[in-house]
């Protein structure tokens, strides 16, 4: 399942790496690469100039005058709707776990094959968010180290709003939850809302951080 029209920029100061992976995206026929910009400000000057923004932004962390990292939180404050999908060769656990702090739902390394680039796309689109089999143990291992001093009340969320948030985790679309838990799409929009006001997530990543920080949901375990 793919998703129509797919608007999509990319940042990168790499001039032949941006160019050569667009070349790529082009021939996908959902994907338009609406934007490309070298750098972190020319991003968001020419998101400001934008009437349509893209919905996800490929974006490399290691950018001159304003990089990766800044850029995400700028374009988190102010296009708070636009996806980020990290872009980068700095695939080490510390610099995965706080780009994801920072607002990024995927995570790809620069030599992922195209496919796995094409793939990840997609998932963000259908899903909000696409954390492959590493990035969510990377998750997980920075949950079990944090601080568990506060008791988490197992009364805070209902036991339907669990079951949504666990299959969320799952990576599971708005239809494939609603078919498995026999209610429908528009009732599973309403439960990830909740979840989101009650945790206080500013994305469907944010509810996943949340899920692994309180042990809500776990690899290979049930709630």
């Amino acid at each position: 399942m793919k998703k129509e029209n797919i608007r999509l920029a990319i940042a990168d100061d790499e001039t032949l790496f941006r160019q050569g992976i667009a070349f790529i995206l082009d021939k996908e026929t959902n994907i338009d690469i609406c934007l490309q910009a070298e750098n972190g400000n020319d991003l968001i000057q020419q998101l400001n100039d934008m009437r349509e923004l893209p919905e996800i932004i490929l974006m490399d962390l290691k950018m001159p005058y304003l990089n990766g990292v800044e850029t995400t939180k700028e374009v988190r404050k102010k296009f708070p709707d636009i996806k980020i999908i990290a872009l980068t060769s700095y695939y080490s656990k510390p610099f995965i776990s706080n780009m994801i702090r920072q607002g990024a739902v995927a995570y790809l390394a620069k030599n992922a094959s195209p496919t796995k680039v094409i793939d990840t796309i997609n998932q963000v689109a259908l899903k909000g968010f696409y954390y492959d089999d590493n990035v969510m143990s990377i998750i997980q291992e920075a949950s079990l180290k944090a601080d568990k001093s506060k008791k988490y009340d197992e009364e805070f969320l209902t036991k339907r709003e669990r079951e949504v948030l666990k299959l969320i985790c799952e990576q599971k679309t708005t239809i494939e939850i609603g078919e498995q838990l026999f209610i429908s799409p528009r009732t599973v929009d309403g439960h990830r809302n909740n979840l989101m006001i009650k945790t206080g997530s500013k994305n469907i990543a944010g509810l996943v951080i949340h899920a692994i920080e309180h042990q809500i949901f776990m690899s290979n375990l049930e709630l």
